[in-house]
């Protein structure tokens, strides 16, 4: 662990999210990647816990906007006012104007509010009133939402599931974990300072897009992305964007785990965060990770 790449982030973070290491390294590699993440849980498992820990631990600019139903396009993107002082508009930005936005039980604002984040998460810029306004690099959406309290919430509609690069659901501790939990052993987030810095962390971003994948590696993805498709399969199909994303994504932990190359290992170890969300549509199986699991195993990952 300790000659890993980011291990000390690792070390950091899971020293706030104690008992969790699986998921925080699938978190961190979700950003290492460049990507999105969706984090579903029940309340109080530690989804905003993570999020913050992840920018504290990069020194990311980080905004919380808890989404309601009420809530505008423009209370995210912000507008043009006019200036009395200058006699001209000018465009004040909202908060998805950082570099870590964290969207607060995302299911609960309205699909049109939901879609103002589409442009943001696809391109990394805003457009109000026809102008196009970047946004600062590195960008990412960290969304929550409690998967089992879906009472006037609107769900995802799956071209916003798909730009997600991942999806995480944190569970319950075990009872060593929530133990120590309890008797305050855990680190605060308040004690939680910047590891790296973020043009450390668009480095990484860029030292990941580089990992080498052989013909048979590419090979492997090509065979779960046509089982998927195939006569039988259950789930939705994986699109050529899901195959990109569980490339990027195992590129990532690939780098994480301190090798040049990417390996089917690596495929395995992401495809359930990367794959599950578009397999059933926001509609997780009441056996987890069910879809993924099934076409890991009818796919031979040895060649």
């Amino acid at each position: 662990m300790g000659s890993r790449p980011l291990a000390t982030v690792l070390a950091a973070i899971d020293g706030v999210l104690l008992g969790k290491p699986s998921q925080v390294q699938l978190a961190v590699t979700c950003l290492v990647a460049g990507g999105h993440l969706l984090i579903e849980d029940l309340p109080g498992m530690g989804k905003t816990t993570l999020a913050e820990a992840l920018a504290r631990s990069f020194g990311l600019a980080f905004q919380r906007v808890h989404f309601t139903s009420d809530l505008l396009p423009a209370d995210l993107t912000g507008l043009r006012i006019f200036d009395q002082t200058q006699g001209a508009f000018r465009f004040e930005p909202g908060p998805l104007f950082t570099q870590v936005l964290l969207a607060d039980e995302i299911n609960r604002a309205s699909p049109r509010t939901q879609s103002a984040l589409l442009e943001a998460m696809a391109a990394g810029r805003v457009s109000v009133d026809g102008v196009t306004h970047p946004l600062p690099q590195p960008f990412c959406v960290i969304a929550t939402q409690n998967g089992l309290d879906q009472g006037g919430t609107s769900p995802l509609p799956e071209s916003q599931l798909d730009r997600f690069l991942m999806r995480l659901s944190l569970g319950f501790p075990s009872r060593e974990a929530e133990a120590s939990l309890l008797a305050g052993r855990g680190q605060g987030l308040e004690q939680l300072g910047a590891l790296l810095q973020p043009a450390a962390l668009l480095d990484l971003q860029q030292q990941a897009s580089r990992q080498h994948c052989e013909p048979a590696l590419i090979d492997y993805v090509l065979d779960l992305l046509a089982a998927s498709r195939g006569a039988g399969a259950a789930g939705a199909p994986l699109s050529p964007r899901a195959g990109l994303a569980l490339l990027q994504a195992a590129r990532a932990w690939s780098l994480i785990e301190g090798r040049p190359y990417v390996t089917p290992a690596d495929v395995i170890a992401v495809f359930p965060a990367v794959a599950e969300h578009r397999l059933d549509g926001g509609h997780p199986l009441a056996e987890a990770g069910g879809h993924s699991r099934r076409l890991l195993e009818s796919v031979d990952a040895i060649r």
